[in-house]
């Protein structure tokens, strides 16, 4: 299925930085520098959860998780990693890919609404970002 017929939520547009695209899912970064908060968003037209994507997407999903997740964990020698898709607010497919340390200002209560985002600095997201591209295979 071409990608013309999909676009991004216009919030998740708002609270991310797009950074690249991977053969299913285009990646993002949250505008929050208390986590290194990622976005896998597949670029399929009106999917809301994994379920619909078929079977073979599904697995594309999966790899891509796996690539971004254990790149986000080399890169930031994280504690933990959180890995959810759950779409209450924003029902457009995406799933998050948190990168947790035991000192986070929300360790160990989930992410959402703990603290105000704080933004980023711009050379050192654009750094992170760099290092993501590179281990990802973004270029």
């Amino acid at each position: 299925m071409p990608d013309s017929a999909w676009s991004l939520n216009s919030q998740l547009k708002k609270d991310t930085i797009d950074i690249g695209d991977l053969p299913l899912s285009r990646v993002l970064v949250i505008k929050d520098a208390h986590y290194p908060w990622l976005l896998l968003v597949p670029r399929r037209p009106e999917v809301s959860e994994i379920i619909d994507l078929d079977e073979v997407e599904q697995a594309q999903l999966m790899t891509e998780i796996s690539r971004v997740g254990r790149a986000l964990k080399d890169i930031t020698k994280c504690d933990k990693l959180n890995i959810a898709a759950l779409g209450n607010v924003v029902p457009q497919l995406h799933v998050h890919i948190i990168a947790r340390r035991t000192s986070d200002v929300a360790w160990p209560r989930p992410v959402w609404g703990v603290m105000p985002p704080l933004e980023h600095d711009a050379e050192e997201v654009q750094h992170f970002i760099s290092a993501l591209r590179r281990k990802i295979w973004l270029g």
